[in-house]
């Protein structure tokens, strides 16, 4: 017997509510937006399989926005390079906390970070000491970090490096994070390459990198990624590369693809 208008017009009410919100995660879904459960995740199989074909050796590490380590040979250690520069400049903020840095502290740490002057890195080095430096490597969870006379030459990994980059704020004295943010978010022009030329909207990015000279015996760089209350970190690794150009080549690809879709 049919049911009368007006009760299955109450009936479906609720069917129709019901269905609505059956439907409504997977909608937010296909739109790739967080409110489906689809957060950004590193690509790491296409970064793998693009750094298996480049020549020379490269190894990655990163940390997602839910504090996630994923890594490609992340252990395998190399010389720092200027990566190092990034240990010296927390070694010495961390001396100078509860006091202003000086003219003559800027006149260090600014050519040091943002145009990789290693005569600056040479005196920080000097004003710090190995001490200091470890100190810094210890505090931070380091666990491939040994340091070198020629401070280039200490070793580190990418998992060393992406570990100290994403917990960069809690090392620094909080008055001078501010100082420490602005340098390597403002890295001269003519070394912002791999990382510095991946599209990153509404992120804001801190790195540094190393490299040898030109020799391509390495070309590293550490970065930070920071939006609101988000944090990414990534380290990229090479070493044995042909020539520079061939070594940023490798590091802006594997940048590229780790971070597709940020």
């Amino acid at each position: 017997m049919p049911l009368p208008r007006a009760t299955r017009f109450l009936v479906a009410l609720p069917l129709a509510a019901a269905l609505s919100a059956a439907l409504m995660p997977a909608a937010l879904g296909s739109s790739g937006g967080k409110a489906g459960g689809t957060a950004w995740h590193p690509h790491l199989a296409a970064a793998r399989r693009y750094a298996e074909r480049r020549g020379g050796d490269v190894a990655f590490a990163v940390i997602d926005e839910r504090g996630r380590f994923h890594g490609f040979r992340a252990a395998r250690t190399a010389p720092a390079a200027s990566v190092f520069k990034v240990m010296l400049l927390v070694a010495y903020l961390r001396e100078r906390h509860g006091r202003p840095l000086s003219r003559g502290d800027r006149a260090l740490l600014g050519p040091m970070i943002r145009r990789s002057d290693s005569v600056a890195a040479t005196r920080v080095r000097d004003i710090v000491g190995r001490r200091r430096v470890e100190r810094v490597a210890r505090v931070s969870g380091m666990r491939d970090f040994r340091y070198a006379a020629v401070w280039g030459e200490s070793r580190t990994s990418p998992r060393d490096q992406v570990r100290f980059m994403y917990r960069l704020r809690s090392y620094v004295p909080k008055e001078h994070w501010p100082y420490a943010r602005f340098l390597l978010s403002h890295v001269v022009r003519s070394q912002r390459w791999g990382v510095g030329r991946v599209p990153h909207p509404g992120w804001a990015l801190y790195f540094k990198g190393g490299w040898g000279s030109g020799s391509g015996r390495v070309d590293h760089q550490v970065a930070l990624l920071e939006r609101r209350r988000s944090r990414i970190a990534v380290a990229v690794f090479t070493q044995f590369d042909p020539d520079h150009r061939y070594g940023k080549k490798t590091l802006r690809g594997v940048f590229a693809r780790l971070l597709a879709g940020l």
